[in-house]
């Protein structure tokens, strides 16, 4: 997946105004209420580990997959830099969350920031639900989130432009969506901007990150048929109900016995 390579350049920097504490502190909460035992997580898409490290300080251990080499080389370096009694709950290793196999059992599986949206088709999300299904014991919990149909076509994606700086770098990003009504999916094309402040040099990008928007009736057949039940849906962080205003959904899921 090359397009991730390039993005873990600017990934964090993009993302600099995202609270990944507050994530974190949603999905312990959800942890607790659904399985307060659980200790041990699979996360499939574990980008730069940013998730994954503040729930490891929170006590969990934390397993990471990742398509990208440059992704999970910030991972491995952001882990370096933590104390060696919360380090040492962390690891990552390169993983496709379609086919990742593994003989380890976790307490649960998480999927965090849509990249169950990534998944364009039924096979391919069928794919990563069973690899979520195969690595979690009896009982365990599934929470993922994702973009919430109903709202993508009510309040469907527009071009937008964002700048992000920091002291070393410049991004400037333009999206421009296409959305495809009858496959349920959504073109973003960025056109990205990179000026390193230091050299003055300069690199333009282009991008285009394939998302799928789902829908609850969908998701609860997918499912069901690999053994699981639907314990409960919800908007990300909020926990209000899922509306036509909730783009981004939250479910939490448990393997049936």
């Amino acid at each position: 997946m090359k397009v991730f390579d390039a993005y873990s350049d600017y990934y964090d920097l993009l993302y600099q105004d995202k609270n990944y504490g507050k994530e974190v502190d949603y999905i312990d909460t959800l942890m607790k209420q659904y399985s307060k035992e659980a200790e041990a997580i699979l996360e499939l898409g574990s980008g730069t580990g940013l998730h994954a490290c503040l729930l490891a300080k929170l006590g969990y251990t934390i397993h990471g997959i990742d398509r990208s080499d440059t992704m999970l080389k910030k991972a491995i370096e952001r882990q370096n830099g933590l104390e060696e009694s919360v380090a040492q709950r962390l690891s990552f290793n390169k993983g496709d969350i379609c086919n990742y196999q593994s003989s380890k059992k976790y307490d649960a599986a998480i999927s965090l920031f849509h990249v169950m949206s990534y998944m364009e088709t039924n096979e391919m999300l069928m794919q990563a639900i069973n690899t979520a299904k195969s690595h979690i014991k009896p009982n365990g919990l599934f929470i993922f989130d994702c973009w919430h149909g109903p709202a993508v076509l009510a309040d469907r994606p527009i071009s937008r432009t964002k700048i992000f700086e920091n002291d070393t770098m410049y991004v400037k990003r333009v999206s421009n969506p296409e959305i495809h009504v009858e496959k349920n999916l959504v073109d973003v094309n960025f056109d990205i901007l990179i000026e390193n402040k230091k050299s003055d040099g300069k690199t333009t990008l282009q991008e285009s990150h394939k998302m799928r928007y789902l829908f609850p009736e969908e998701l609860t057949t997918l499912l069901n048929k690999a053994g699981f039940s639907l314990l409960h849906s919800e908007e990300w962080i909020s926990k209000n109900p899922l509306s036509e205003n909730t783009w981004n959904a939250c479910y939490i899921c448990k393997k049936q016995s």
